[in-house]
């Protein structure tokens, strides 16, 4: 059976724990700084196994030594995003912890996959590629799977169609500035734009983008239900070689003439991590979206640079 561990027992990591146990995908380690915690989380999840019929084993720990061998490690410690912060300024706290906890990781898995949930997603996974120096197939990030099932939703609700038709990506960085690909968006392979006038579709747009800062105003906390569900669904495509075509925080080394910097884009994901980057055909408007989301993103990775000590 494969193993997966999950870095940080708050919510977004015991959510993930949850699923990917439930959904019989992997023995799952919980690991936190917190006494405690994790150890707690991890018996009342195997309490629930009983109910939910699974036999995967959810172990809770503080020490890293019961982290070794992993295949996956999913990464969401640090702090969560609070009303009036931006997933920015989260930069420097989360940064000493995301490279801590690779340091840490690394040494009891050399081998793993690294899925990054923790925020600034696409900074954090740079920082996670750095620090590990792992090839850039074994560094990813979650946001893209997360901001398209938001648009997805979105769309099922303007629509009245079942979410199960339907199928939309969003590509670019992880904040305001991520490119849902409207023209691509179907239900049942009928373009949106079939279905929707503009207004309402341009409403979407902005309601994806603002996503995550919606749930944090009503719960004066971040998201945990569908980051967690988001993550599982990665780590399932790669322990089961699924190879599912999934918008994923990944390393640009020329496609979309993008390079040096991880930013949200289409790939084949399996055993391997990254399979593939798929490139599509971006009219000039989602090309100079992408490229803009692109450089905000590279500008953060400047200032990391010079925030953190080398790796």
């Amino acid at each position: 059976m494969s193993k997966v561990t999950v870095v940080g027992a708050g919510n977004v990591g015991a959510t993930c724990a949850q699923y990917v146990a439930e959904k019989n995908i992997a023995d799952v380690v919980l690991i936190d700084v917190v006494e405690g915690l994790p150890q707690g989380k991890s018996l009342d999840l195997m309490q629930a196994a009983p109910i939910n019929y699974h036999d995967r084993k959810i172990t809770g720990t503080n020490d890293y030594a019961a982290t070794k061998d992993s295949d996956v490690i999913v990464i969401t410690a640090g702090i969560a995003r609070k009303p009036g912060m931006s997933r920015d300024d989260l930069l420097k706290t989360n940064a000493n912890i995301v490279q801590s906890v690779v340091e840490q990781t690394i040494k009891h898995s050399p081998n793993a996959i690294y899925i990054c949930v923790t925020n600034p997603l696409d900074v954090m996974t740079y920082l996670t590629w750095k620090t590990s120096k792992l090839p850039k197939n074994r560094v990813l990030g979650m946001a893209g799977v997360l901001d398209s099932a938001r648009f997805q939703t979105f769309i099922g609700m303007e629509t009245g169609c079942s979410v199960e038709d339907i199928r939309a990506m969003v590509l670019g960085g992880h904040g305001d500035l991520m490119v849902p690909l409207t023209r691509m968006a179907t239900v049942n392979g009928i373009p949106i734009s079939e279905l929707l006038p503009q207004a309402k579709i341009d409403e979407m747009v902005v309601r994806t983008q603002n996503g995550g800062i919606e749930i944090v105003n009503f719960m004066k906390t971040s998201a945990f239900y569908a980051p967690g569900a988001s993550a599982a669904q990665m780590v399932e495509s790669v322990l089961f070689d699924k190879k599912r075509l999934l918008p994923c925080c990944v390393l640009a080394e020329g496609e979309y003439g993008l390079k040096d910097v991880y930013v949200g884009l289409p790939c084949i994901v399996g055993k391997n991590g990254v399979e593939k980057i798929v490139e599509l055909k971006l009219e000039k408007e989602e090309s100079a979206a992408l490229k803009k989301s692109a450089d905000a993103i590279r500008e953060n990775i400047d200032v990391l640079n010079k925030l953190m000590v080398p790796a």
